[in-house]
């Protein structure tokens, strides 16, 4: 399944974010990459700041451009405020609700738990990081995996309280979608609304 490989510092530098996480490059260096990195004088034209928006969206849920692009004409088609729509759609796959439960750290490990089979959605077993949780479904953990370091430090000292959305149960290591997330209640730091306008031109 395809995955973005390449330098994580890379990208997180280039918008000036943690996109992958934590990062001390960032923190030392919070320029972008390159040779001219450093010169605060170059301006971004308006397509290249909506472009930069689509791949901070990208990037940031570990999507390819032709899923972005499937992902956006779904959005397209349901009701609803398209820009809104999109970041529910993003924020409805399995990955990232491995993620947001605590299950794994980042959302690459949640990935890398989802494809080796840790992960249960209603008692079985889903593999597929894309796979869109409906409301009410019950992602967990499997019985043999709940013993996994990796899962237990991460969830460790989790506040599952910070996502009003999902509802965690710590005894059975299972969470639940409540309901998908008001655009107000994601806390990622994305523009929608600009990736709306360059797919429309």
């Amino acid at each position: 399944m395809a995955k973005y490989t390449g330098p994580k510092s890379r990208i997180s530098r280039k918008f000036g974010e943690p996109i992958f996480g934590p990062d001390k490059v960032l923190s030392k260096r919070n320029f972008p990459p390159g040779q001219h990195g450093n010169d605060r004088r170059r301006k971004t034209s308006e397509y290249g700041t909506m472009l930069a928006e689509k791949q901070k969206a990208k990037y940031t849920y570990g999507v390819l451009e032709r899923q972005f692009r499937n992902m956006f004409d779904k959005a397209t088609r349901v009701s609803g405020v398209t820009g809104e729509v999109l970041m529910q759609l993003l924020e409805g796959r399995l990955d990232n609700i491995v993620y947001r439960l605590g299950i794994a750290p980042t959302r690459a490990a949640a990935r890398q738990l989802v494809n080796h089979k840790h992960i249960i959605v209603d008692g079985n077993v889903v593999n597929i990081p894309s796979y869109s949780v409906k409301p009410g479904q019950i992602i967990g953990v499997r019985e043999k995996s709940k013993s996994l370091e990796v899962i237990a430090e991460a969830l460790a000292g989790f506040n599952h309280s910070k996502y009003p959305w999902l509802e965690w149960d710590e005894n059975t290591k299972c969470g639940k979608l409540l309901h998908m997330p008001d655009r107000a209640d994601i806390p990622e730091n994305i523009k929608e609304q600009l990736i709306v306008e360059l797919y429309s031109k």
